[in-house]
């Protein structure tokens, strides 16, 4: 049994309180990668729900891998156009405990591109 939090725990919590301070109350772009797939969602905290969502999993998608930088930045384009056509087009860029690196990047990039500000 291992004591305390795992390195990984220790860096999400650390971001996520981080994002909590300089929020504003806007909605955050939070992100989680497995070794094959990868998802992103639009969460309003206060509101307490899911404003909008994309993955690899998702039937137009499903053919291709998801575990590729291409697959990520198809998923960022994709969570950008369904938050925008839920009226939210400015969110804080939640990453978890991953780095901002390889898909985790991609994504953000590609959310930007199709519009939402970060």
């Amino acid at each position: 049994m291992t004591k305390g939090l795992s390195l990984f725990e220790k860096r999400r919590r650390r971001n996520r309180t981080a994002l909590r301070a300089r929020s504003g109350g806007r909605p955050r772009l939070s992100v989680h990668r497995s070794g094959k797939h990868i998802y992103a969602q639009v969460i309003d905290d206060a509101a307490g729900r899911t404003v909008a969502s994309a993955s690899t999993l998702e039937k137009d998608v499903r053919g291709t891998s998801g575990a590729n930088v291409s697959a990520a930045s198809e998923v960022g384009k994709r969570v950008a156009e369904a938050a925008k056509a839920a009226g939210v087009t400015q969110v804080v860029f939640d990453r978890g405990g991953f780095l901002f690196h390889g898909r985790v990047k991609a994504l953000a990039d590609a959310a930007r591109e199709a519009g939402l500000e970060f």
